[in-house]
């Protein structure tokens, strides 16, 4: 795991290619249907561009969409390693419809599926690493494929970015890692960061092995907040987390003056909060540098209760399981 997150930045390295591409139909409208870390990237795309015309599927089959809407999408199956069930039967019903469909995959049944029925897809590097290490990868076949060469450049030169940083994530990491002890953490960020707060919560989920959570603001201000409001009886309940405000100076004014306010309310009930401030030259920087960070605490988390950082050894029980006839 801890290679897999140094490799990190050499991910935005790698150059896509699109086969079949003649029998691409990019309409503006798309649908990324995806589990698990192969939905990751098009929750990053619609942080980085609100306006993109993205839609995400997470389940078996087909949204209940109108004949004429699915018509006019493009269907993306995105698999990492090509054989997740949910995603396959996506696939196979676009096909059996005659909908517009595409894959995004490193082989496995959506890889050899596309190949048969000659649909467009691109093949991501298998380079052994979990479905979460490979954001970078997933991140460039979908702007790749949904032909946003403007992100492709800037995603190009994040490759040298993060690697100038990767000292100063590691340290602020483990520093992170340090406060986290003993916590569960609560990952907050304005809605347009949607996808960063959540990316958060999975890492600290997978990689650390311990309970985790996230949400958004202005959200969270009409309900959550609330659970959190700390009485002697409570005290001992709401003691048990750590909130962490991922900050972010190009959100909306009104939005940063919430989280000031809730991180002085949650202080005043004596509750752990840490603020995340997000930097970088760009929007991408920004995002994927923050993730680098959560990596780094994720994994010194996973060392600190002697968890294996890496597999996910409770997922692959539960294939097993359902697999079962």
């Amino acid at each position: 795991m801890e290679q897999a997150i140094r490799n990190f930045p050499k991910q935005f390295q790698w150059e896509p290619v699109i086969e079949n591409e003649g029998n691409l139909a990019r309409t503006g409208m798309y649908l990324l249907c995806g589990m698990g870390g192969s939905h990751l990237q098009g929750d990053i795309l619609q942080s980085v561009d609100p306006s993109v015309g993205l839609t995400l599927w997470q389940d078996y089959g087909l949204p209940s969409w109108s004949e004429r809407k699915l018509k006019e999408t493009l269907i993306i199956a995105s698999s990492y390693s090509g054989n997740t069930e949910e995603t396959i039967s996506a696939f196979e019903e676009a096909i059996q419809k005659g909908y517009p469909v595409a894959a995004i995959s490193t082989g496995g049944e959506v890889l050899s599926r596309a190949k048969h029925y000659g649909v467009p897809y691109i093949q991501i590097p298998d380079t052994r690493i979990q479905p979460r290490s490979a954001l970078g990868f997933a991140f460039k076949a979908l702007i790749k494929m949904v032909g946003r060469e403007d992100l492709a450049r800037q995603a190009a030169e994040l490759a040298q970015r993060l690697q100038a940083r990767m000292r100063e994530l590691e340290e602020q990491g483990k520093t992170l890692a340090e406060k986290l002890k003993g916590y569960i953490p609560v990952v907050y960020a304005s809605n347009r960061n949607h996808s960063v707060a959540y990316n958060w919560k999975i890492k600290f989920s997978e990689t650390g092995k311990i309970p985790a959570f996230s949400n958004v603001f202005p959200e969270l201000n009409h309900n959550e907040m609330n659970g959190f409001d700390v009485s002697d009886s409570t005290r001992e309940l709401c003691g048990k987390f750590h909130f962490i405000l991922l900050k972010d100076a190009d959100d909306q004014p009104k939005i940063q003056k919430r989280m000031e306010i809730v991180e002085r309310l949650y202080r005043e009930r004596k509750l752990p909060v840490t603020s995340v401030q997000l930097q970088g030259s760009s929007v991408l920087e920004k995002v994927f540098s923050s993730l680098l960070l959560a990596d780094w605490a994720a994994y010194d988390i996973a060392l600190h209760y002697k968890r294996e950082p890496e597999q996910v050894a409770m997922v692959e029980e539960f294939k097993k399981l359902i697999a079962e006839k």
